[in-house]
Order: structure tokens, then sequence, then C-alpha cells
């Protein structure tokens, strides 16, 4: 199986919590690693998301980094929420 791995930046303008974190995490930029694996046999190139994680702390904060596996969909409900209220 085919595998790629994409890195973004989200982008979060209030305190969030995501399903698994003891705290909440807050405001800024955190660079998200998404795995994605190849559909096969599909007529045109189509990639599935299998596993994310979150790089904490943000962006612009000191200190040591460390990845956390999170839930894809629970990133996706959590940004929309935050872009809402934003």
């Amino acid at each position: 199986m085919t595998t790629r791995t994409t890195q973004s930046v989200a982008r979060f303008s209030s305190p969030f919590l995501l399903p698994g974190f003891d705290q909440p995490q807050p405001a800024g930029d955190y660079r998200v690693d998404q795995d994605e694996e190849l559909i096969e046999g599909v007529s045109r190139l189509a990639w599935r998301r299998v596993s994310a994680f979150i790089h904490l702390p943000a962006i612009s904060a000191k200190g040591s980094q460390q990845m956390v596996a999170i839930n894809p969909a629970d990133l996706d409900a959590v940004l929309e929420k935050d872009h809402q209220q934003s």
C-alpha cells in the first residue's frame, strides 16, 4: 500500500481541547502531520486519511516539542467550532 504524509498548519483563535487531552491548549498555530494511503482501484488518484498527529506546543512557543496522535475527525470538528466562534 502506498502512503504519504502531508503537513499543514492548524490555526486556533481561542484555546481548544481535543478528546484525550488533559487540558486545553492555548490559541495559536500548530503543525499537523496527516498520514494518507492511496485508494487503489479507482480511475484517478485518491487518498484516504488514516492518522493525524499534532505538534505541541504551538509553533510560536519555546521548549521541547512532542507529537501527539489525534483523530482527524476530532481535529476537523474542533477547528470548525473555533472558526464559528471567531
